[in-house]
């Protein structure tokens, strides 16, 4: 192969000639240049983003759709919880790629919890400065999203969804067989998140339960005693392993060099010692 390349001004040219036999004859190969190989890239990757665009907006108009009494409980709850509007709340929802756990979680012997978190999240935002690298800045914003609660970090507040039977949960007993609540673990304290669940919420609506279902002496059982009396008990050990992790003692760095770089003979070592 013999290659030529001519520069006439800015336009570099380049001319390839395959040599071989008259019966596979001769071939002409232009190179382009890299600028037209990345626009055309970038034409590529703008369409790509356009269609992306249209389709997320035909999924969450589908979902806006599918929206009933049902999810019109659940978004009540949350926007009271987070101090979010309804429609705040509604957008997060019908967005997020795990939409579908909601419906899991209505349908017959479906799931027993659906999770959202409320906390920061880092956000990519295009640098406003930036031209052709594409940099980014990574900004954290509080963002409500439905989580498995096993894969994402939890620094923020938890709003759980629980249900205890397997019937399909409809609009007209969505009320009874669906409970809301909610425990706050902001910077990651989960235990004093836990603590203040169980102590401030759980134990006296527990306390203060009257139907105890076949267990018709209520609180007055021994069985419903001991396990009022467990649940107390945990909670004071949620609150013993808080304060011992939170006054733990704290071994302050040292710099070693100071004391062994003059250290000579064994008497030098003695009087460090």
């Amino acid at each position: 192969t013999e290659s030529k390349y001519h520069r006439h001004g800015e336009n570099l040219k380049t001319r390839s000639t395959e040599l071989g036999s008259a019966a596979t004859g001769s071939s002409l190969t232009t190179v382009l240049p890299a600028s037209a190989t990345v626009k055309k890239s970038t034409v590529l990757s703008s369409e790509s983003r356009k269609e992306l665009t249209k389709q997320a907006k035909v999924t969450k108009e589908e979902r806006r759709a599918r929206i009933d009494g049902r999810h019109r409980y659940l978004i009540s709850r949350l926007a009271d919880g987070m101090d979010l509007s309804e429609q705040q709340v509604e957008e997060t929802i019908i967005s997020d790629d795990k939409f579908q756990l909601i419906e899991q979680f209505f349908a017959p012997s479906g799931l027993k919890k659906l999770l959202f978190f409320y906390q920061d999240v880092l956000q990519e935002k295009l640098n406003a400065s930036s031209r052709s690298d594409g940099s980014t800045n990574r900004l954290p914003q509080k963002k409500l999203f439905i989580t498995m609660g096993s894969t994402e970090d939890f620094t923020g507040t938890c709003a759980f969804f629980l249900r205890t039977s397997d019937e399909v949960i409809t609009v007209s007993n969505v009320s009874q067989e669906v409970h809301f609540g909610m425990f706050d673990c902001t910077n990651g304290n989960i235990l004093q998140g836990l603590e203040f669940f169980l102590s401030h919420i759980m134990i006296p609506a527990l306390k203060s339960q009257k139907n105890w279902g076949a267990v018709k002496e209520g609180l007055k059982n021994s069985q419903i005693q001991e396990f009022l009396y467990s649940v107390d008990k945990f909670v004071g050990t949620l609150s013993s392993s808080r304060q011992n992790i939170e006054d733990k003692i704290q071994l302050t760095k040292v710099d070693i060099d100071i004391y062994v770089r003059n250290l000579q003979n064994p008497s030098d070592y003695i009087t460090a010692g």
